[in-house]
């Protein structure tokens, strides 16, 4: 059609090539979103909405900051494979130093869950693929369907001696515990991801949003071997047309934590899976 629609000869309806994506009613071209896309990929620890508006040329940061969280929640990828094998789980609070005790259940902090494929049988290094997600608590209420949407059923779950992993052995997985110090792998996991945010974004996140930063390191975490920075904007590219649109609300209001899963019987290459 003449405004770029395209038409239904059947029913008429007329339709937008970007419905149903992450670039859903945008009023920029495609061309400066791939433009976006490349700064972000090619950026080897991140970008962020000052300098993404810089290198567009914006008028608005709040254009830049909008588009870098859409993007960020296309970075994870829809029905992702799970984890499998050997999977280290454990939990990290994010956030700088505010009143309050420590350890778990410590206050005004975010909760992060993390599970780490172990892969020392394969890599010298160890780490495998890894998943991260903002939790609720430490209670088994929280942490077993973390494990049930991110670990494939059958593996081999090793975490400490924390209570709230008790029930992984009835909900499928073989449970090793271990002492924390033993945590290896997802305590180094840990420590970059911290690292990251305090390098990329100084801190600045919010825990409302911390999502969409989770899913960033995410992608990148998963994809450090590739050797490719057009593969990861291909990769992007790819994820964003299988991602629906974004409220806007949802952006400023941050991600949900009630979309948690209920318990129930669930379910390294050059380019890692997301």
């Amino acid at each position: 059609m003449s405004r770029g629609l395209i038409l239904c000869r059947g029913c008429r309806y007329q339709i937008s090539v970007t419905a149903g994506t992450i670039f859903h009613r945008s009023r920029k071209p495609l061309r400066l979103w791939f433009e976006a896309m490349w700064h972000i990929t090619s950026q080897k620890y991140g970008a962020n909405a000052l300098g993404l508006q810089r290198v567009l040329g914006l008028g608005s940061y709040n254009t830049a900051w909008r588009w870098l969280h859409r993007l960020r929640r296309a970075m994870v990828r829809p029905g992702r494979e799970k984890l499998t094998g050997t999977i280290e789980i454990d939990e990290t609070y994010i956030g700088g130093k505010k009143p309050g005790k420590r350890g778990r259940g410590a206050e005004n902090k975010a909760l992060v869950a993390i599970a780490v494929e172990d892969t020392a049988h394969e890599t010298t290094k160890g780490i495998g693929r890894i998943r991260l997600a903002r939790i609720p608590d430490a209670s088994g209420n929280s942490l077993l369907p973390f494990i049930q949407q991110n670990v494939g059923t059958g593996s081999l779950v090793r975490t400490d001696g924390w209570t709230g992993y008790a029930g992984v052995t009835k909900v499928g997985y073989e449970h090793l515990r271990v002492s924390s110090k033993q945590l290896i792998i997802s305590h180094l996991s840990i420590s970059l991801l911290k690292r990251w945010l305090l390098g990329t974004y100084q801190g600045a996140v919010q825990a409302h949003q911390l999502d969409y930063y989770l899913d960033e390191f995410t992608f990148r975490f998963n994809r450090r071997t590739s050797a490719s920075r057009g593969k990861l904007f291909y990769r992007l590219v790819q994820q964003a047309v299988a991602t629906g649109p974004i409220p806007g609300a949802e952006i400023v209001g941050g991600g949900s934590l009630d979309a948690m899963l209920p318990l129930h019987q669930g379910e390294v290459g050059d380019d890692l899976e997301s």
